[in-house]
Formats: structure tokens, C-alpha cells, sequence
């Protein structure tokens, strides 16, 4: 992959004795939508969190813009382009769905935020409700609505999938779909293997806190040892 707008190098992230990333490398492309796939425990959230400033790696070099963020804090980040959509969601339930919104914006001058309501109508017309009343879809549509405000150039999603019916599923991997399509890079990562291949362009197998197997997308999905042996639980 060429012009890089993250590159990630030999990245370890540990807890105490506990390594949950061991020496993980990889890029995602200006414009790309890259996934990493994998089961529960295999280190997806844990790299999300490292290259989004939650949490700092032990080693390795993450770079955004041509730019070390490798001890950059979260908040610097997200003024510089790079968000991230949490796993559960993590709505401010207290909070108005505008209210929410309008945090996702503390940067911006919230020009986004009609934006936001024209893709997603649902949370314009409950705009004044506590977005604790939404439903699990709803509020997941509120995360991914709360990080287009902040107006990203690169969208990282954590598990967007997890929990939801199916045809609210349907309806998050079409929106991501249009956020790409729209110019803004995507990272993202799912346990859901099938699914999240079949959307990307790039793949990255994730396995006990290492990349055991990358390429394109579509040749990943297409090869049945892969799948036996990595996708053969997802559905999708």
C-alpha cells in the first residue's frame, strides 16, 4: 500500500506481565478502508486504543500524517483529524442526542452536525430526547454521528457491529461504506470476520495479539484455510 495516512510498526502493548500486542505492523491507505479481524482477546481494541492516545504502547512507532502520535494524547488527536468510535457505543445517556453531537464538535465550529442529522433523520426528529432512550442501532448511529462532527479524516471503529439485530448491522456497514466513500479513511475492527471483509479493501488477521495473516480483502475471505482456520465461527 502506498500514501500511508497511518503507519504502524512492530507495535507491543502490554498490561503488567501481560502482553495483549506483540510486535504488530501494518498501514492503512489515504481513502482506504482497512479491517482487523479477529476473535475476543486477540489485541484489536487494545491496538485502537494505542493508536488513538487511550492507552500507551510498551514499543513500536505509530504515524498519522506523516507525523509521530506514537505519545501524542487523545484529545491532540482528534484535533488533528484522527477519532475514534468506541466499542459499546459509549453515548453520553445523560446527555441530549444534540448535546451529544455538539461534544463530538468541542473543536469545530459544528457545521457537520445537519450533515449528521440529513444521514441519519432518526436522531434530527428525537433530537432533544436523553440518548440513554435510544435503541443499542440508535445510539450506535450517535456514535458514528458524534465522530463525523469532529470531521475526521481518518475514522477508526471498534466492534460497531456487536449486539445489534441484523438489519440495524445492514445499516452500519452501508453508512461506513459512505463515509469512506466520501473521502474520510477507515480502520476498521470487527469480530464479525465475514462481514467486515466483504466491505474492506485491506485485511489484517489478528491471533493471540499478532498479525497472523494479511492481504487484499477479498483474497483473504476467498481462501478456505483462512477461513477454517481464523473465520470459520463469524457469520455475516
Amino acid at each position: 500500500m502506498t500514501d500511508a495516512i497511518l503507519t504502524v510498526e512492530n507495535l507491543t502493548v502490554s498490561y503488567g506481565r501481560v502482553q495483549a500486542v506483540r510486535g504488530v505492523s501494518f498501514e492503512v491507505p489515504r481513502g482506504g478502508l482497512v479491517t482487523m479481524v479477529g476473535a475476543n482477546g486477540a489485541g484489536k481494541t487494545s491496538i485502537i486504543n494505542a493508536v488513538t492516545g487511550v492507552i500507551r504502547p510498551t514499543s513500536g512507532r505509530i504515524t498519522f500524517e506523516g507525523v509521530d502520535i506514537t505519545r501524542t494524547p487523545a484529545h491532540t488527536l482528534v484535533r488533528r483529524g484522527l477519532v475514534q468510535v468506541p466499542e459499546g457505543r459509549q453515548v453520553l445517556a445523560s446527555l441530549t442526542i444534540e448535546e451529544n453531537l455538539q461534544l463530538g464538535g468541542w473543536h469545530t465550529s459544528g457545521g457537520r452536525t445537519d450533515e449528521v442529522y440529513d444521514r441519519f433523520p432518526v436522531l434530527k426528529e428525537r433530537r432533544r430526547l436523553l440518548a440513554g432512550s435510544l435503541s443499542g442501532g440508535e445510539q450506535q448511529m450517535l456514535a458514528i454521528g458524534r465522530a463525523l462532527v469532529a470531521e475526521p479524516s481518518l475514522m477508526l471503529l471498534d466492534e460497531p457491529s456487536m449486539g445489534l439485530a441484523p438489519k440495524v448491522v445492514d445499516e452500519v456497514f452501508r453508512v461506513i461504506k459512505e463515509i469512506r466513500a466520501g473521502g474520510t479513511s477507515v480502520l476498521l475492527v470487527e469480530q464479525n470476520a465475514r462481514r467486515a471483509l466483504r466491505a474492506a479493501d485491506h485485511g489484517y488477521v489478528l491471533a493471540s495479539g499478532e498479525v497472523a495473516q494479511s492481504g487484499p480483502a477479498a483474497e483473504l475471505l476467498a481462501d478456505d484455510s483462512i477461513v477454517a482456520a481464523y473465520l470459520g465461527l463469524e457469520t455475516g
